[in-house]
């Protein structure tokens, strides 16, 4: 009698089938911050579509319109629902437009840090010897100092070296350089302690046998070994990166004053807190901190479901 073969699961059935999906189905908490952030990176996304104004073009923006109150109040207006700042754009659209450039600086940033963290982390571990000393004492060195004062140390020398004509051009480029180089270390200790643990297996020792080059090993056979730990330190990170834009916005350092990234409103705002003006910090505010706070959950739920121990 002839057997038949079990049919091969696709990828979506596998990733279903799963126990991080299985874990993520049963954690009210992950499901919630997982909406919330999936929510607030695809407003940001289509901010042109979903924002009432556009806040860039200042063809429609009326001087007349600044510090308008949110509509709910007497001196409200229909147009404005969380009210206007003091140039007379709408908070709510450059809510939407801030948290698009927070993003982008922060997904940005992330992706620079794991590049580099990740390179070295893997350089580090798999070579040993004096390259391991090298790395690992620079990333000592740079643990010594606050990752804040670190960005505003690389945007301070940016801003003394590049002509002052540029600054507005290539701010955003040098927050996300500066944020990114401040976080390598994370990654770059991770991977060099999960690389040699991973190195020592006979999987690696058989394709050093057969005459692999390193490089392929560290490429086919390590690395994906070793991403686990790094997803984890990469959703935390994103949060500690918008976090840090907007700590550099609102301090004056980061993106132009003119472009309404979240740390940017918050300044502006801050200034007119006491005159009562104040949905122009409260609502960026806000907006930040939900969306800080989702990605930290999702982050932590991540770090558990990945947890052998916890399983």
């Amino acid at each position: 009698m002839e057997q038949t073969q079990p049919a091969t699961k696709s990828r979506f059935q596998r990733i279903f089938d799963s126990d991080i999906w299985y874990s993520f189905v049963r954690s009210p908490v992950a499901i919630l911050s997982a909406v919330v952030t999936i929510g607030m990176i695809f407003a940001a996304a289509f901010a042109p579509l979903i924002a009432p104004h556009d806040p860039f073009d200042l063809a429609a923006i009326d001087i007349m319109d600044s510090s308008m109150p949110p509509v709910w109040d007497a001196y409200g207006d229909p147009r404005f629902i969380l009210g206007t700042d003091d140039q007379g754009r709408g908070i709510l659209s450059t809510i939407l437009y801030g948290a698009r450039i927070s993003l982008i600086v922060g997904f940005s940033s992330v992706i620079f840090s794991m590049i580099v963290g990740i390179t070295l982390g893997l350089i580090s571990g798999y070579a040993g010897g004096r390259t391991d000393a090298f790395i690992m004492r620079i990333a000592d060195i740079q643990l010594s100092f606050p990752a804040i004062l670190i960005a505003l140390l690389i945007d301070g020398v940016a801003r003394g070296v590049v002509p002052k004509e540029l600054h507005t051009d290539i701010s955003i480029y040098v927050l996300i350089f500066a944020i990114g180089i401040s976080g390598w270390v994370q990654y770059a200790r991770t991977v060099r302690g999960s690389t040699l643990v991973e190195k020592n297996k006979e999987y690696v020792q058989a394709a050093r046998v057969i005459g692999i080059r390193p490089l392929t090993i560290l490429r086919r056979h390590i690395l994906p070994n070793v991403m686990g730990p790094v997803m984890v330190i990469a959703t935390i990170h994103l949060a500690i990166a918008i976090i840090t834009e907007a700590t550099l916005s609102f301090l004056g350092v980061g993106v132009p004053p003119t472009t309404p990234s979240l740390g940017t409103l918050i300044r502006i705002g801050n200034e007119y807190l006491f005159s009562g003006d104040w949905w122009i910090t409260i609502f960026p505010g806000a907006t930040l901190v939900i969306l800080v706070l989702a990605v930290n959950l999702l982050g932590d739920w991540m770090r558990d479901a990945l947890n052998p121990k916890l399983r």
